[in-house]
């Protein structure tokens, strides 16, 4: 297939990118120059989306573009930045499908949990229609509804809601681990919020299973089958690691450093991958003790 992915040098477009390579791969970014040293060296790099001529030429389309939204504290002008890395470029792509007298079959789009706002302990899947007013919800709906728009009898499009991923090359994991190592590792509250993880490989996964699965589409849930609560993510880390649990993080501490884009940390979504894998994906990683043991010993 002639594939063009966006935010291929991210942690999940730098990690499924090597896997796709059977296929012609165009990388749209905004670094060439980072991504010609990411990324395997037969990938066609781009820098403006106004340098492809017709979009007729790509079968599929992964869109995993986004400032990343914890990195840096909720200002109005980051909330501009994280909105606009979002919803611009996938307005951009939506319109050259539309346009397209053969547009690509497939359009892979990102959105991420944060859809759901606070659920509690209440498991939930694709089928939870919310209706909240939250920063991250409102990203990501409208996101997914941008995405939603080159749904058609020629293009399918599948969300991607994505949980916290886990590698060993950046991402959450990676800020996590210092205060562990120096054994002063706990849950961040009471922990007893939900904390829907996926181990980096059954995301990238997941990806390939709905490019390949062409009566797939609408929204998936790229979270592990088996959520759990904060607490218990980070009993099984400091375990991994060899490291004494016996501290916590109040949550007054998480504001002071965060102010609104704290409370991510806090919001609980107890996600399950139904739709994943009711489309027949399994996972290689379903349980959060085996998937850190592999990534982290």
């Amino acid at each position: 297939m002639q594939i063009l992915v966006t935010g291929g040098t991210g942690l999940i477009g730098s990690a499924l990118i090597p896997k796709l390579e059977h296929h012609e791969i165009t990388v749209l970014t905004r670094s060439p120059e980072k991504a010609c040293h990411v990324l395997p060296s037969k990938v066609h790099l781009i820098k403006n989306i106004d340098e492809i001529e017709d979009f007729s030429q790509f079968d599929a389309i992964i869109n995993l573009a986004g400032e990343p939204i914890v990195d840096k504290r909720w200002s109005e002008q980051q909330k501009g930045i994280i909105c606009a890395s979002r919803w611009g470029i996938t307005e951009k792509l939506v319109q050259r499908i539309l346009e397209a007298d053969e547009p690509p079959h497939t359009f892979i789009s990102g959105s991420a949990v944060g859809y759901y706002s606070d659920q509690g302990d209440k498991i939930i899947d694709e089928s939870l229609t919310v209706d909240a007013t939250d920063f991250a919800h409102s990203v990501c709906s409208n996101w997914e509804k941008i995405a939603m728009r080159a749904d058609s009898d020629k293009t399918r499009v599948c969300i991607l809601r994505t949980g916290i991923v886990l590698s060993k090359s950046g991402g959450a994991l990676k800020k996590m681990l210092l205060p562990y190592q120096f054994g002063m590792g706990g849950p961040i509250g009471d922990g007893q919020q939900y904390f829907p993880w996926i181990h980096i490989d059954d995301m990238v996964g997941g990806i390939i299973h709905l490019l390949e699965h062409a009566d797939t589409r609408g929204a998936f849930n790229l979270t592990a089958p088996e959520p759990v609560t904060n607490k218990v993510f980070s009993q099984n880390l400091a375990a991994t690691l060899k490291r004494p649990h016996f501290l916590f993080t109040p949550k007054f501490a998480i504001s002071l450093m965060l102010g609104e884009a704290g409370q991510l940390l806090f919001d609980s979504q107890r996600a399950v991958p139904r739709a994943l894998e009711n489309s027949g994906y399994s996972f290689q990683y379903p349980s959060v003790g085996p998937a850190l043991e592999n990534i982290l010993r």
